[in-house]
């Protein structure tokens, strides 16, 4: 008997946390540092316009005249996000971050941000069903 594939929403990180699209690359970067994070949804009034990365932020920071207390993170993010709703299969989700090279989902209801689903997520879940599933 098999079982159903789960859903996102358990394996998520439930209320990321996020940034505003004026706020500073410096503040991005203090952030991530904070709370030991490597990708922050971009926000504009509510709604998700972008994602910052770890990756982004060390690539804007190389350059010699960037000056991260002025640079805006809106010039150092993606305006294209990877998002899906928390009712999508598992394996659509880490077939098509593997597929395309993402290194995270935004999870998104009602067109607001409710979680993020990283690569680290899916070591962890894939420790689990490896545990629960193969385990017996």
């Amino acid at each position: 008997m098999s079982k159903p594939i789960p859903r996102i929403q358990k394996h998520m990180t439930t209320s990321p946390h996020s940034i505003g699209v004026n706020q500073t690359v410096a503040k991005a970067h203090a952030m991530m540092n904070e709370y030991k994070i490597r990708h922050l949804p971009v926000l504009e009034g509510g709604k998700l316009v972008g994602l910052l990365t770890d990756r982004d932020l060390r690539l804007v920071e190389s350059f010699k005249d960037v000056d991260a207390t002025k640079l805006k993170v809106e010039e150092a993010m993606s305006s294209v996000v990877f998002s899906v709703e928390p009712d999508a299969a598992l394996d659509e989700v880490v077939g098509t971050m593997a597929e395309r090279k993402y290194g995270s989902a935004v999870v998104m209801q009602n067109g607001k941000v409710v979680g993020i689903f990283t690569t680290v997520d899916v070591c962890r879940a894939l420790a689990e069903l490896l545990h629960s599933r193969l385990s017996k």
